[in-house]
């Protein structure tokens, strides 16, 4: 066993049987159990909002009490959003999930109880766990849709089991700018930044320059960024060649 079980109990409707499957499967886990749900099985309407997840529903296990379906768990997780009255380690879906996937790693199969739409587990569903999942959701609105906690716990699973890049960039077919390209940029402005008299007063000329090389620094140019902002200065000083050269020609030229 390469991952957890989750077990649904005494779901109560089958679009959130369904939609469960389908946020499972988004984080890759297929093993799922389904104990006495409500409206019979298999479920037409669950089938429809698994949509492509439906293998899901397919392969799972179901059973009639929770006894059966976590009977060949090591540990099992109960998820809740209520003070419960038992001594039982508590842990964040985050913590819960790297947790599980510890205790796979050293061979023990791991469970994740999941609650009945109306109320959640009862304590006779959560006195059979060894450790509750809480949400730090809000207290004035703590109930979760069975299908939104599920994906929450899905979600750290794949997150505690497969490397994640907390942030890249798309660089849509270019590269960083070198930093030559990114001097012969600076320099293009300031030669023609100078000869439009931009740098004035002329005492001020140093600081003026330097401050706009650090602009161009800090920028995080691309290849393409470079070619562009060359474009618009050479286009903006052909235009205004243009401009000049009709005003001298007159009005009649």
């Amino acid at each position: 066993m390469t991952q957890p079980s989750f077990v649904l109990v005494r779901p109560q409707m089958g679009e959130n049987i369904g939609a469960a499957a389908r946020a499972m499967w988004n984080f890759g886990l297929d093993r799922m159990a389904i104990v006495d749900p409500r409206d019979g099985w298999p479920n037409q309407k669950a089938v429809a909002m698994a949509s492509g997840a439906g293998r899901l529903l397919d392969a799972a296990l179901l059973s009639s009490d929770l006894p059966g379906a976590v009977r060949n768990a090591g540990y099992v997780f109960a998820t809740t959003a209520r003070q419960r009255g038992l001594t039982k380690p508590v842990f964040s879906p985050e913590e819960a999930m790297a947790e599980a996937a510890r205790l796979i790693a050293s061979g023990t199969p791991v469970s994740v109880l999941f609650g009945p739409e109306r109320a959640g587990l009862e304590n006779t569903d959560i006195a059979q766990a060894n450790a509750i999942i809480t949400v730090p959701v809000n207290p004035d609105f703590p109930s979760l849709n069975l299908a939104q906690c599920v994906l929450l716990c899905a979600y750290e699973w794949r997150r505690a089991t497969t490397e994640v890049t907390p942030r890249e960039t798309e660089m849509a077919g270019t590269d960083w700018a070198r930093h030559e390209e990114v001097e012969a940029l600076a320099d293009h402005y300031e030669r023609r930044l100078d000869e439009a008299g931009f740098f004035f007063p002329p005492e001020k000329a140093a600081g003026m320059k330097v401050t706009l090389r650090n602009l161009w620094s800090r920028m995080p140019l691309t290849r393409a960024d470079a070619q562009i902002l060359h474009g618009i200065l050479r286009q903006m000083v052909r235009w205004k060649e243009r401009g000049s050269r009709v005003d001298q020609a007159g009005p009649d030229a």
